[in-house]
């Protein structure tokens, strides 16, 4: 299996419900640098997996929509805990509806799967893997 990881970034504020989250049910920061794995069985004609600059290109603006933002104020989160688990698989979505409008070119949409890593510290990260 082949694999081409772009990786960016984004800064949130959110809080948590439930007592399992501790002092992380208060208004908290988080830094995520975001790793994006495409994967595929065989290269395209191109010999690639995708192109390096387009994938790129859409992983920022998808992060753009949440960068700096209070996700507990965002009415598409509302009621939601966004985890880090949560937030790589809804960047997942994300990733999946870009490659099947064709932002990421045609032959994106042979990828077999597509793996979004939130990266939240050096020593805590959390993934989403699925076909797109």
């Amino acid at each position: 299996m082949y694999s081409l990881n772009v990786r960016d970034h984004f800064m949130i504020a959110h809080s948590f419900a439930g007592e399992t989250f501790g002092p992380a049910q208060k208004l908290h920061g988080a830094t995520y640098v975001v790793d994006v794995t495409f994967r595929r069985k065989a290269l395209d004609a191109d010999g690639l997996v995708v192109d390096i600059g387009r994938a790129s290109e859409v992983v920022k603006a998808l992060l753009g929509d949440l960068n700096y933002q209070n996700l507990d104020e965002r009415e598409d989160f509302r009621g939601q805990n966004t985890t880090t688990e949560f937030l790589a698989h809804e960047l997942h979505q994300r990733v999946a509806r870009a490659i099947h409008a064709g932002e990421l070119g045609e032959s994106a949409r042979e990828l077999d799967a597509v793996c979004v890593t939130l990266n939240e510290s050096h020593v805590a990260w959390a993934s989403y893997e699925a076909a797109p």
